[in-house]
């Protein structure tokens, strides 16, 4: 009886004894909700010190990951020696918290009991690492250590004295400049919180309601099911705020909508990728990275979500534009079950299932902090959750929305603390300043050229990195010398933020393309190389906030509509261009004359220049996309009569 009741908290794990399952899901459990009350009261009360919040939120995180570890591993010694790791990961946040005082009090200097703890800590991390994020940042986590320690025998300018583990367990772990820092602080006060706000929004049934919303508003147009996944994973990603997260979720409903419709399996899983992307790039949630920006660069969430909405905008614009063209050039059919009927029941009977989110911009745009927002969100979900019995949550469904926060968050909290690691590190030896300077010197003061030398780094980094880790990196080697080329923060950092997101779509590392190939059927690198084709738009944007700075809602009025039309119109025209289809076939010199006036539109210098030669071309390709879409539109009914003929 006792374990028919424990069944829905259980892990699903093959050849395991009964016991031990159910022994290990409990544990993770009540970690999880420990974990989950941690963060509740420390968001909306905030009476809780840094480094102890910090420190406490890191261990049980930990502490649950190594347990799901020790579950999943196969031999016994191998689940012994992860079970082992278990106190390791979790004493260091119960000595912190039981011993504040004294560390205050001493400086944070490090006993000779604390660099045991250190030790322990860093092997119970290093697992981590190896096992839930990769070789990559494993790698870089022990250069930086062994940096760290070895300094002073580095000849030069980049050598320095040295430093003993006791001291690097002051910084790292009893200070709030390594792995408790920032980062830290923004995986506790945003990421665990975002996400448990998003999975328990999915569990009462808002994710199908976008899905539904999207099939009623697109599903009656030509190729409606690509519409419909491009749109409604757009939507959820907004939450969730991971492309992979997101492929897994909507995909196993769009991908196989899509095949029946007619598309490909390499092009379904490339529609969807590239909609599941765009997630992390699209207010009001977007992903962990925009969390850790507003915190580095000191402004409130809200103005990086309002900088980020345009940008987000024209990349589903441009996406959307795509499929649509997509399926005119495949002549796909429509959504025989979609349309105005979907979306009035679904509005009608179901539509009080926004209300959520609806809630989390009426409180962000009433003064409330973001966590003060999502923990009112969270409250206004389970408020509304009984109203339907198919949406009711009860206590077992909750502890397991807990239990599947932390599992989620679990990598990108072991991501986090890993680069607060390689941040602490870079500050302590004075390296994150000399690899700054160095790259300005590089780019020998030349904007486009320090922008494009950033992008191969994000881009470089992303690949092997997760978005967290990969931002936080390049916000410190990177980010000070492009602000100090003369870019807004704001401009600067986003650069750097869509930069190392690209990697979710773009070979060799293209995740999301991975996760929607192995969906569809397809061939993985081929649905990655599709999916870069229909968003191609978060590569080149980028570039534009540099001259069109009013994208991101900064400059006056008619600086920031200027940008925004002319981006829009662009970026559409390119994307046509590449389609190579609008109303019919486009032949190869309208194709590369379409392109060569969108890039005209798009000429690299700011949008308030007064200079001839830029308002000559940008007016002239604005013109010529205009009349050449004008034209093709027009023949294109005389086009299709003849050929029907």
């Amino acid at each position: 009886m006792i374990f028919r009741w424990l069944n829905p908290l259980c892990l699903a794990v093959p050849d395991r004894s009964r016991t031990e399952v159910v022994l290990v899901s409990l544990l993770v459990t009540g970690l999880a909700i420990a974990t989950t009350a941690l963060v509740l009261w420390g968001a909306y009360f905030g009476l809780i010190t840094a480094l102890i919040l910090r420190s406490v939120f890191f261990s049980m995180v930990a502490a649950g990951g190594l347990l799901l570890l020790g579950l999943q591993a196969g031999p016994v010694w191998a689940r012994a020696f992860f079970y082992a790791l278990v106190p390791l990961a979790l004493y260091p946040g119960i000595n912190i918290e039981a011993n504040y005082l004294p560390i205050v009090m001493r400086g944070g200097m490090a006993t000779p009991f604390d660099v045991y703890v250190f030790v322990g800590l860093m092997a119970a991390l290093i697992t981590l690492i190896w096992r839930s994020v990769g070789l990559a940042l494993l790698v870089l986590v022990a250069v930086a250590l062994a940096y760290a320690m070895l300094g002073d025998m580095i000849p030069g300018q980049y050598g320095h004295r040295g430093y003993s583990v006791r001291r690097l367990a002051s910084m790292l772990m009893l200070s709030t400049e390594g792995i408790f820092s920032l980062p830290m602080g923004v995986a506790v006060e945003y990421i665990f919180l975002f996400a448990l706000m998003g999975g328990l929004l999915m569990k009462i049934g808002t994710g199908e309601v976008f899905v539904d919303l999207a099939r009623g508003l697109t599903g009656r147009m030509r190729g409606g099911p690509g519409l419909t996944a491009a749109l409604s994973s757009t939507m959820l990603g907004s939450i969730n705020g991971s492309a992979v997260a997101n492929v897994v979720t909507t995909g196993t409903f769009t991908i196989p909508l899509m095949k029946r419709a007619g598309y490909s399996k390499n092009l379904a899983g490339a529609i969807e990728a590239a909609a599941s992307s765009a997630g992390q790039i699209l207010p009001p949630v977007m992903g962990a990275a925009a969390f850790l920006m507003a915190e580095i660069i000191q402004v409130p969430y809200a103005t990086i979500a309002l900088a980020a909405l345009v940008p987000g905008l024209l990349y589903v614009l441009a996406l959307m534009t795509a499929v649509w063209l997509e399926a005119g050039r495949l002549g796909l059919d429509r959504d025989p079950q979609a349309g105005f009927q979907l979306l009035k029941e679904t509005v009608v009977y179901r539509g009080y299932l926004l209300l959520p989110l609806i809630s989390l911009i009426l409180f962000l745009a009433n003064g409330y902090s973001p966590t003060q927002a999502a923990v009112l969100c969270i409250g206004v979900g389970l408020v509304i959750s009984p109203w339907r019995k198919e949406t009711r949550v009860g206590l077992v469904t909750l502890a397991v929305v807990c239990r599947d926060t932390l599992i989620t968050t679990m990598p990108i909290v072991v991501a986090v603390a890993s680069a607060g690691i390689v941040i602490g590190v870079l500050n302590l030896t004075g390296l994150g300043l000399m690899m700054s300077g160095m790259i300005v010197n590089i780019a020998g003061g030349h904007l486009l050229a320090l922008l494009m030398l950033t992008a191969v780094v994000s881009f470089v980094l992303g690949m092997g990195l997760p978005t967290s880790a990969a931002y936080l990196l390049l916000a410190v080697l990177v980010g000070p010398a492009l602000t100090r080329s003369g870019l807004e923060p704001v401009v600067a950092h986003m650069f750097i933020f869509y930069y190392g997101l690209a990697s979710a779509i773009t070979p060799p590392v293209a995740l999301a393309a991975y996760a929607a190939a192995s969906i569809s059927g397809g061939e993985p690198n081929r649905t990655a190389v599709e999916s870069v084709r229909l968003g191609f738009v978060k590569l080149l944007v980028p570039f534009l906030f540099a001259s069109m700075p009013g994208l991101l809602m900064i400059g006056t009025g008619t600086e920031i509509a200027l940008s925004v039309v002319l981006a829009a119109v662009g970026l559409v025209g390119l994307t046509i261009a590449f389609a190579g289809w609008f109303q019919s076939p486009m032949p190869a010199s309208e194709r590369w004359l379409l392109a060569a006036a969108s890039c005209l539109i798009l000429w690299p210098s700011p949008v308030s220049s007064t200079d001839p030669l830029t308002l000559i071309a940008r007016m002239g390709g604005l013109m010529v996309v205009i009349a050449l879409l004008v034209r093709k539109a027009r023949l294109a009914p005389f086009t299709q009569s003849r050929a029907d003929t």
